[in-house]
C-alpha cells in the first residue's frame, strides 16, 4: 500500500511522519525504515527505526530512489514500513514522474508486503488526478 501525506510547506507533514513512524515501530513485528534528505530526524525518531540519509548514498531522481527502496525490500524480507520524508527534495518535483514512481512502488509494495508512505509538498489539486495511492491531505 502506498500513502501520500500531502500539504504545503509548514503544514505538519514531517511531524505526522514522525508520529506514524514511531507508532509503526511499536506495532511492527519487523523493521521500519525512514528515508530522509539530511539528518534532521535523528533525535525525533525512536532508535528502533532505521534512519537513512539519502544524501549519504547520492540518491537523486525517481529511478535512483526506486532502486534504493527496492534494494531495502530485497535485502530485508522483514521490512514492514518505509517512510520517505521530503520526496520532492530527493527525487524532484516532476508530477508526471511522481505518478510513474507511485505506480512502480505499488507493485513493489504488494510483492514485498510493505507499506510505503511518501511526504509530498504539494496541494492535492496539483497532483495527477489518477495517481493510485491513498492521499492524506494536511
Amino acid at each position: 500500500m502506498i500513502t501520500l501525506l500531502i500539504g504545503k510547506k509548514g503544514s505538519g507533514k514531517t511531524k505526522r511522519l514522525i508520529e506514524e513512524a514511531n507508532a509503526a515501530v511499536e506495532a511492527s513485528k519487523g523493521n521500519v525504515v525512514v528515508l530522509e534528505k539530511g539528518s534532521k530526524l535523528t533525535y525525533d525518531l525512536t532508535h528502533k527505526a532505521r534512519l537513512v540519509d539519502t544524501d549519504a548514498y547520492k540518491i537523486k531522481g525517481y529511478d535512483t530512489l526506486y532502486g534504493f527502496i527496492s534494494g531495502i525490500c530485497a535485502g530485508n524480507f522483514d521490512v514492514t514500513d518505509i517512510f520517505v520524508d521530503s520526496t520532492f527534495k530527493i527525487a524532484g518535483d516532476d508530477k508526471d514522474a511522481l505518478k510513474a514512481f507511485v505506480d512502480k512502488l505499488n507493485v513493489l509494495a504488494d510483492e514485498a508486503n510493505t507499506t510505503i508512505t511518501l511526504l509530498i509538498s504539494s496541494a492535492k489539486d496539483d497532483l495527477p488526478a489518477d495517481i493510485k495511492a491513498t492521499l492524506e491531505e494536511l
